[in-house]
Parts: structure tokens; C-alpha cells; sequence
């Protein structure tokens, strides 16, 4: 295995990852950014508050993009079999 082909390989999988994880991160970002803003708002200091509907938004996302992350992953572990038969 060339250098070259190691450092594409590892920067495949980390385009994957952040591909993968963005719109679960990008949710909760925005969830917790309301939730946040609601309570400045009301002066509500609840910890639960501020949970509950980010991993309630995650949860829902997962099950909303679960397809496509299923392809994406299924698409990167194929063309890492691929590579790995051409050594």
C-alpha cells in the first residue's frame, strides 16, 4: 500500500464521517439554538429543557436520513473492498 493510497483512503473516511454526522449535528445546532433563545427569553433555567428536544430532533433525524446513511456507508465500505482488491 502507497502513502498516497493510505492518505485517500483515510480522507474518504473522513468525508464520510462529517457527510454522515452533518445533518444530525446540524439539527440539534439549530434545536438547541431555539431551546436557547427560549429561555433567555422566559428565564426558564431547566437543564431537561434544553435536552430533551435536541435528542428528541436527533432521534427523528436519524430516522429521516437513516436511508441515505445506510447508502452512504454501504457506497464507502464497497469502494474500500474495491481498493483493497487491487493491492
Amino acid at each position: 500500500m502507497t502513502p498516497e493510497l493510505a492518505i485517500d483512503v483515510c480522507r474518504k473516511a473522513i468525508e464520510t464521517i462529517l457527510l454522515g454526522s452533518a445533518p444530525m449535528l446540524i439539527i440539534g445546532l439549530v434545536i438547541g439554538l431555539l431551546v436557547s433563545i427560549f429561555q433567555a427569553a422566559t428565564q426558564i433555567n431547566e437543564q431537561t429543557l434544553s435536552f430533551v428536544p435536541k435528542i428528541v430532533a436527533v432521534f427523528l433525524t436519524i430516522l429521516l436520513f437513516g436511508p441515505w446513511l445506510i447508502k452512504l456507508l454501504t457506497l464507502f465500505t464497497i469502494g474500500l473492498f474495491e481498493t483493497m482488491v487491487t493491492l
